[in-house]
């Protein structure tokens, strides 16, 4: 599939026409579940201010609230079906759809730089290339663990040139910090904290490879039950319009909730996210397709596995239009 028909898919909605449409037949939700992550600012300030509660109190949902540790987490509760909607990194729900999670992404929760190549301060290691032969924590089916493959291939380097770690985040610092490994693909705000409190050094930058954070919505959920979408994507609308006006404040609700300092939030809310593109576009689907060959180089993908199709059939851009509060 060529690059003009997968944006020609997506954008005309095509891969969404065989989805039942349920809705008139659905009865009231009786519970709405979700996550919430550090990765996603925009999550724990709809979370602390209660504004899904207050939107679905009238129908009589409750909410419930699942913390994700990381994409990896928020994917494989999806694919569980322990949640209805879960936060990820684009790249790492290209993944999971691939391999047969039925996601669907309608939303674009931010556009971060939460992952870089990091190394203690008194670290020798000064390049990508001086990572051969040595151990490299990554959380697999993450943006760090994929962003770290595509920075070594960058530098003609491949997974089988270091010794991966598979840790989840928070404790891929703690195992950097405390020299059980030479490297980390880290994430914020466990990558924020290192830098400003242990000195830890970035040695490779890429926001191009940061793939974006998806609000994921199981495609089973999407189809019968589309007007609790559209009012979660209007509470995340209400969110990231309280952050674009208030990012001193959701930098302490982050604080708070992470456990980090505000200099540390502060940098990830300020410094290192952009919360002003919500609506996924053609944007997203290049950045998608520029990302995916790697996940066929490293064999991360089923064999066969038809990556432009799961593009298409991942990124939602017609979806959330109605919901997004125009700038």
């Amino acid at each position: 599939m060529k690059r003009r028909t997968v944006l020609q898919l997506a954008a005309t909605g095509a891969a969404i026409t065989a989805l039942p449409t349920l809705a008139s037949a659905a009865a009231p939700l009786k519970e709405l579940r979700l996550d919430y992550a550090y990765y996603s600012p925009t999550s724990l300030v709809l979370r602390r201010f209660g504004w899904l509660e207050e939107a679905f109190k009238p129908d009589g949902t409750s909410i419930k609230w699942v913390l994700s540790a990381g994409s990896n987490r928020a994917l494989e509760y999806l694919n569980a079906n322990s949640i209805d909607i879960g936060s990820s990194a684009g790249l790492a729900a290209l993944l999971a759809r691939a391999n047969g999670n039925p996601i669907r992404a309608p939303y674009i929760f931010s556009r971060p730089e939460w992952t870089a190549l990091v190394v203690r301060k008194d670290s020798p290691i000064r390049s990508i290339a001086d990572l051969k032969g040595k151990k490299v924590a990554a959380t697999k089916g993450t943006d760090p663990y994929l962003f770290l493959l595509r920075a070594l291939k960058t530098a003609g380097l491949k997974r089988g040139d270091i010794e991966h770690v598979s840790l989840q985040h928070a404790d891929g610092r703690a195992a950097l910090e405390q020299g059980k490994v030479d490297a980390w693909a880290g994430l914020d705000p466990h990558m924020a904290a290192s830098e400003l409190e242990s000195g830890s050094r970035l040695i490779y930058r890429n926001v191009a490879f940061n793939t974006y954070g998806f609000l994921n919505v199981r495609e089973d959920f999407l189809a019968s039950r589309p007007a609790e979408t559209g009012k979660v994507i209007q509470a995340y609308e209400r969110a990231r319009a309280w952050i674009r006006a208030n990012p001193g404040e959701a930098a302490k609700i982050l604080s708070e909730e992470a456990k980090v300092s505000l200099p540390v939030a502060l940098l990830q809310i300020k410094l290192r996210s952009d919360f002003s593109n919500p609506q996924p576009s053609s944007e997203h689907l290049k950045a998608l397709l520029a990302a995916a060959p790697i996940l066929a180089d490293e064999a991360l993908v089923k064999p066969g596995a038809d990556l432009n199709r799961a593009i298409a059939e991942l990124v939602d851009t017609r979806f959330a239009q109605p919901y997004i509060a125009k700038a």
